[in-house]
């Protein structure tokens, strides 16, 4: 099975409270296969490298795949 991973917003009350203590109303967090995994990040980018990380060792698992 191919697994899936995105990265996905959350507003408001979704935000973690020490996240929302700074002062940030929105987060960013990355779902594998509609699951979150891992923290919540303050910017996208962060989450945008975590998700380029469970790519890569999710490749490196499957070395068969054809991505």
């Amino acid at each position: 099975m191919q697994s899936k991973v995105d990265v996905a917003v959350m507003i408001g009350s979704g935000v973690p409270a020490c996240l929302r203590a700074t002062g940030q109303s929105v987060c960013w967090v990355v779902l594998l296969n509609g699951e979150r995994r891992g923290t919540a990040f303050s910017s996208r980018d962060e989450a945008e490298e975590c998700r380029a990380a469970w790519l890569a060792q999710l490749n490196a698992e499957s070395p068969d795949s054809l991505h």
